[in-house]
């Protein structure tokens, strides 16, 4: 099995244990989710589409804390980079990621449509 399997079967484990603080976030969050000025990115982390609010960007930078912190739990458990580990998250959320939500690959911003997404190279893609 390659490096790079070990990483997706390590963040497909893993989801369900990142995703307790991603479904306990607030409704400005959740809006903008909706609205494409939150989205996914393939490093694993959210970013920001558009220019937030101070209180959006603090909510948003308090979810990627959490989600390094656990990033960096299971990677240290699986002995995998954190980096690695958090890309391997972040490619499978690409993956699955709803249409209409807005995500960014390769430094542009982006709303998904009915079509898959072509994923980084990164991501095996």
């Amino acid at each position: 099995m390659t490096k790079h399997r070990h990483f997706l079967t390590a963040a497909l484990t893993s989801l369900s244990l990142l995703a307790a603080p991603a479904l306990a976030q607030s409704a400005a969050v959740d809006a903008a989710l909706a609205s494409g000025a939150v989205g996914e990115q393939a490093d694993g982390y959210l970013g920001f589409a558009r220019p937030p609010s101070p209180a959006l960007k603090a909510e948003v930078d308090a979810i990627n804390i959490k989600r390094r912190q656990g990033y960096t739990q299971v990677a240290q458990a699986k002995n995998v980079p954190i980096e690695a580990f958090a890309v391997s998250v972040g490619c499978n959320t690409l993956a699955k990621l709803k249409p209409g939500r807005a995500y960014n690959v390769g430094g542009a911003w982006a709303v998904k449509g009915n079509a898959p997404i072509t994923l980084p190279s990164q991501c095996g893609g």
